[in-house]
């Protein structure tokens, strides 16, 4: 695999250790970015947040997530490489690649992926924002292109030529290498077995299908249906444990409330670190109910109720839309007998997710939604609607009494519990 690296000029001589692939090693100029103050900040953000509240090894970082998603683009290149030729990719290119592979988290501020219902820009638009700005002068001297870099990051910027649409299909898919390592990284951090990927298998099977697209040989099938059985797993035993769940909804609310009544702005949030994030909505002025000193804390609210969220229901899709949901959310606390301006209860309806599934089967001519037994688009549509689950949340301690309350008026209005 070495032969691609030599022809492209590239040199992987700086070592990272790290605890899920071994050494790390990163071509030296790559060093100025890596010691950026745009990328050291990311190892102040927890890359699965309130996480670490139901497992508590769940610490690691987005920079170590960033490091393991460079090695394993530089692996999937490189397996690519040995199978296809690649003739077409230049020096730049892969160093644009692999700049893009490190640097594609630069833009994340705490909590974005839980926010994301919210009306903020994308983190990938800002890490393109932070290339083509502050990183400008060092990603250059990398020799990589920051206008390719960009590109590759944030798919809704132009991809003029075949060379960035191949390692921006690349970076993000079903079987990529933010996925490989996230599914790893987190199983790993959180001591459950659920997102274990057998990495050196899919790299041997992974290649280019007739028209140039990232794809799967028909011997490693099994590779992407392990891939969506992991995610769907992780999302139900970690991503969105309802302890988790309960942390993402206050939050979530607090942050809605602060950027409604103008106590804060979408900029406010952006390149902000976990503490930065605290001290910043951790204020009356911003969050007057104090939902974010509670989880800074881990004093989450109670779950009083859980619904399997019904799409055809009228009181199920109030609940999931952010403007009519605190409505339903006050008239359980008024039956509640609240008083205050504390609320004592928060609705959360998780955001529809996505469990991709058209990867090109090399030799079979058909993405692989088509031609799975068993994943068929029905099964992974299941794993969707399985998962979201309506919850409420309730500010009533270890009160017995007030969460049956709870649960009673909230029943009234969206069903019965399961």
């Amino acid at each position: 695999m070495a032969v691609i690296w030599d022809s492209l000029g590239l040199r992987f001589t700086e070592p990272v250790r790290d605890p899920l692939w071994g050494n790390i090693l990163l071509p030296g100029e790559f060093g100025a970015v890596q010691s950026s103050p745009e990328f050291v900040k990311l190892s102040r953000i927890l890359q699965l947040g309130p996480a670490q509240l139901v497992y508590p090894g769940a610490t690691h970082t987005r920079r170590a997530h960033s490091l393991g998603v460079f090695e394993m683009s530089r692996r999937t290149l490189a397996a690519v490489a040995e199978r296809d030729g690649l003739d077409f990719v230049t020096a730049a290119g892969a160093r644009s690649f692999l700049m893009a592979a490190l640097c594609h988290d630069l833009g994340h501020f705490p909590y974005a992926h839980s926010l994301k219902e919210l009306p903020l820009e994308r983190h990938e638009a800002l890490t393109a924002r932070i290339v083509l700005g502050p990183l400008r002068g060092a990603v250059e001297r990398s020799g990589a292109d920051p206008a390719m870099v960009a590109a590759i990051v944030d798919g809704e910027l132009p991809a003029a030529d075949a060379e960035t649409r191949l390692f921006r299909s690349l970076l993000s898919g079903v079987l990529d290498p933010d996925k490989l390592d996230y599914l790893n990284r987190d199983a790993w951090a959180c001591g459950v077995p659920y997102g274990v990927q057998d990495v050196d298998f899919i790299l041997r099977h992974v290649g280019l299908d007739a028209d140039g697209r990232p794809g799967m040989h028909e011997r490693g099938v099994m590779a992407v249906e392990g891939v969506l059985f992991s995610k769907y797993q992780m999302y139900r035993a970690v991503y969105w444990h309802r302890s988790v769940r309960a942390a993402t909804a206050m939050i979530k609310k607090a942050v809605m409330g602060a950027l409604g009544s103008g106590a804060a702005s979408p900029a406010d949030l952006y390149g902000l670190d976990d503490a930065g994030f605290y001290r910043l909505m951790d204020d009356p002025g911003r969050d007057p109910d104090g939902l974010i000193g509670s989880v800074f804390r881990g004093a989450l609210f109670r779950p009083c109720l859980e619904l399997p969220f019904d799409p055809d229901s009228a009181s199920h899709r109030r609940a999931a839309d952010l403007a009519t949901r605190p409505a339903m959310e006050e008239a359980i606390a008024g039956a509640l007998g609240s008083s205050g301006s504390r609320p004592a209860v928060v609705v959360d309806v998780p955001e529809p997710i996505s469990f991709e599934s058209d990867l090109p089967v090399i030799g079979r001519g058909a993405p692989f939604s088509r031609v799975a037994d068993v994943f068929r688009p029905e099964v992974v549509s299941s794993f969707v609607r399985s998962l979201r689950v309506l919850r409420v949340f309730c500010d009533v301690g270890t009160d017995d009494e007030a969460a049956a309350k709870a649960a009673r008026a909230a029943a009234s209005l969206l069903g019965p519990s399961r």
